[in-house]
Parts: structure tokens; sequence; C-alpha cells
């Protein structure tokens, strides 16, 4: 059986999705498949998929869309910034919607508008709950617990460096984290800038992460007692974000989104 598939990605961070709108190709989507579509030697190559599909199709009340998301090692995750930028590029650019438009996630509804190469994706309030302990090696630091709808714990170093090469999850409480946590390493570039790497949670280290972005100026604001609306640069390995934390306790994240292939696979 052969199926359709897309590549895309939004500052580095990609994807693989799979047009699925009534779910009658993928039923269940399973973890082995999605490994396979994300090995980078023997599949597609991917930090995660995307299944385009209608909430109806997905069982859930909400907008047209679902978007079903799974980390590459195929485990469900809740939400993805620099996803769902991409998700949406492809339904707009194959006429499926038009902007602004929400798509529902396992995090809740969220609205996505922009204008040209550049979506904005809502991704809501964020929650921050408390400090934690995050190490790599003999090196620990300590973090803010910010929940962008999925768990991250934002730490500030003095290089970027000092977090290794990333290979596995960094330490974390698993009281506080039981499913696992993004962790983002943070460094300041200059006034509202920051440089970040993260660790995603059942990907690894990956070139971007969109609600990761959005917890690091949540984490930077706070510290820099910043006035709301306030925007940050953000860069990441594969590009750069602006967030900004609006006044109504929204966190808005805007990059680039990009579709660069299509073909179909028998993986």
């Amino acid at each position: 059986m052969t199926y359709a598939f897309l590549k895309g990605h939004g500052t580095e961070n990609d994807f693989v999705l799979l047009p699925d709108h009534d779910g009658s190709v993928h039923g269940e989507l399973d973890a082995a498949r999605v490994r396979a579509l994300c090995d980078r030697r023997a599949g597609l190559g991917a930090d995660g998929v995307l299944r385009v599909i209608r909430s109806v199709a997905m069982g859930v009340d909400g907008p047209e869309w679902f978007m079903d998301y799974r980390n590459a090692d195929g485990s469900a995750s809740e939400m993805c910034g620099n996803g769902i930028r991409v998700f949406v590029r492809h339904l707009v650019d194959d006429g499926l919607a038009t902007l602004p438009v929400e798509i529902g996630t396992r995090a809740g509804v969220k609205t996505i508008d922009g204008d040209g190469d550049l979506l904005t994706a809502d991704l809501g309030s964020p929650r921050t709950l408390g400090g934690t302990l995050v190490g790599v090696g003999d090196l620990s630091w300590p973090a803010l617990h910010v929940d962008m709808g999925n768990p991250h714990a934002v730490a500030f170093v003095d290089d970027l460096a000092d977090a290794g090469h990333l290979l596995a999850p960094p330490d974390h409480d698993h009281a506080i984290y039981p499913h696992g946590v993004n962790v983002e390493f943070v460094v300041r570039r200059g006034d509202r800038h920051v440089a970040m790497r993260v660790h995603e949670r059942g990907a690894g280290e990956t070139r971007s992460c969109g609600t990761g972005a959005g917890a690091v100026m949540v984490a930077s604001a706070l510290a820099d007692r910043a006035e709301r609306p306030v925007t940050y640069r953000v860069d990441v390995p594969g590009g750069e974000l602006a967030v900004t934390w609006t006044a109504d306790d929204h966190v808005l994240l805007t990059g680039p989104a990009v579709v660069v292939a299509s073909g179909v696979t028998d993986i």
C-alpha cells in the first residue's frame, strides 16, 4: 500500500505531513510507522509526523481540521508551534483553508494567521509552575517550569555549548515531569533578544521548537520584569522566531513555514 506525504519545516524543525482527511488511510497511526517515516537514514527523515485529518474523523468536537501530531519516537504530543504553522501552510496552499484559521490540537483550539512567508500561531496563555532543576553530565542548572500546552523546563546558561551534545534527555525531576519534558537552554544576546537550544521530548535535539521558543520568551520576560505587550527575538539553530506576549496573556509565535516536497511512500 502506498500513500501520499509532504515534507515541510519551520526554522528547520522538520515534519512529514500525512493528508488523511477522513481517517481512512492510516486508521490509528501506530508508533512503528511514525518511527519509520522519521528515520533519517531509512525513512523520509523528520522530527515528527503531522497527520492532516478532520476533527470529525478524529472523533472530537472542534474546528474542521485537527493536527494529529506524533513525536519522532511515535509518542503523541499535545502541541507543536512550528508544526502547526507548516500544517496550516499546507492547508492554505492546497485551498483547504483560508487565514485566519482555527486548528484543533490535543492542547485545545489554536488560531493561526499571517501574511506572505510568515505565519503567526496563537499558542494561548502560558502557565508558570515554579522552579526545578535540569542537568547534563556533571552540570546542573535551575530551570523554570513553563506549560505551553506541553511541558517545558527553561534554564539560563553561560554558554549554549554547556549543554553538550544533547544525545539523551537532560536529567530532570520525574515527579514533576512523569511523561518527560522539553528542555530549553538559553543565553542572552541583547535587549529583548535571546538564543536557545532544545532537547525535545520524544525527538532529541532539534533545530527549533516553537512552543519552546514561547516558553523561553515567557521565562525571559519574567526575569526582565518586562511589561506586556512585549516581543522578543528568539534565535534557534535553524533560524529566527519572533514571540509576543500580549496584554491579554496570549503568546504569539511568528516565523516561516515551508512545504518543500511531496510524493508517495510505502514505508
